[in-house]
């Protein structure tokens, strides 16, 4: 059986983690083919949103899988924990927008793959955490880097350092996860979310995603030249003038990204 189930629909990329039999733990295998369907995605001009979720009705995914992990050498260990940090690192910087459908427990890597997408739906009767330090490690695939950059260094550090479980509710007030939807809605409520990124122009999403997660790296005058750039490969595109075609003709745009 394929560790990662990838879909296709239109304009919207799907990919599973599949090994619900094992709470959708990242074994080797998983973050190799991981790997190989994320490059594919980065260079596939059809592709404008990406939706990550975890088979079965359990797990998002609980992180790595500590029945393999016990029988590794700690050269291994070392491959795998480069691996996962290569990876999300990769899923980061994708262009197009990324969206976790987080459908059950997300704890320790299974949290970080969330931390490394741009947007984080929850189901409301799940439970989620970077939960490392109450095995004796620490994040090791982002958590420490990209928690605090997201909901402040205070917070951050209270919650790996408590290894603390949030539900869903703790996790939105926390400002952890974008949305949080009843189990029975979660997928509905993550299309129509992705729906309303599709809408707009696939050019300007990606030079939009590009100028945000460039220029909060650095300082605003440098983040102020970077959005000018970004803005000005949108000028000679056929998107913008059918955007102002559109508008006066008083109609929605049909987008091509080019």
């Amino acid at each position: 059986m394929d560790t990662i189930h990838y879909e296709q629909r239109n304009n919207l990329a799907f990919i599973t983690l599949n090994r619900p039999e094992a709470m959708n733990a990242f074994n080797y295998d998983m973050l190799f083919e991981l790997g190989q369907v994320v490059e594919a995605i980065r260079i596939n001009p059809d592709i404008r949103v990406v939706i990550f979720t975890g088979a079965g009705e359990k797990a998002f995914s609980v992180g790595a899988d500590l029945k393999e992990r016990k029988n590794l050498t700690e050269q291994h260990v070392k491959r795998n924990i480069f691996k996962i940090g290569e990876i999300f690192s990769t899923i980061e910087s994708l262009p197009q927008p990324t969206i976790a459908m987080m459908n059950g427990f997300a704890f320790g890597g299974g949290m970080e793959l969330a931390l490394a997408c741009d947007f984080r739906i929850v189901a409301d009767d799940t439970l989620l955490g970077l939960t490392e330090t109450s095995l004796g490690i620490i994040p090791g695939a982002g958590g420490t880097q990209r928690l605090p950059r997201l909901i402040g260094e205070s917070k951050a550090l209270e919650l790996i350092l408590t290894a603390r479980r949030l539900k869903s509710v703790e996790a939105l007030e926390y400002g952890l996860v974008t949305r949080i939807a009843e189990r029975e809605q979660l997928a509905e409520v993550t299309g129509a979310f992705a729906d309303a990124i599709l809408t707009n122009g696939p050019i300007a999403l990606q030079q939009a995603k590009f100028a945000v997660k460039n220029g909060m790296n650095t300082d605003l005058q440098t983040g102020l030249q970077i959005e000018r750039k970004a803005y000005e490969i949108t000028i000679p595109t056929e998107d913008r003038l059918e955007a102002l075609a559109a508008f006066g003709e008083k109609r929605k745009p049909v987008f091509k990204g080019r």
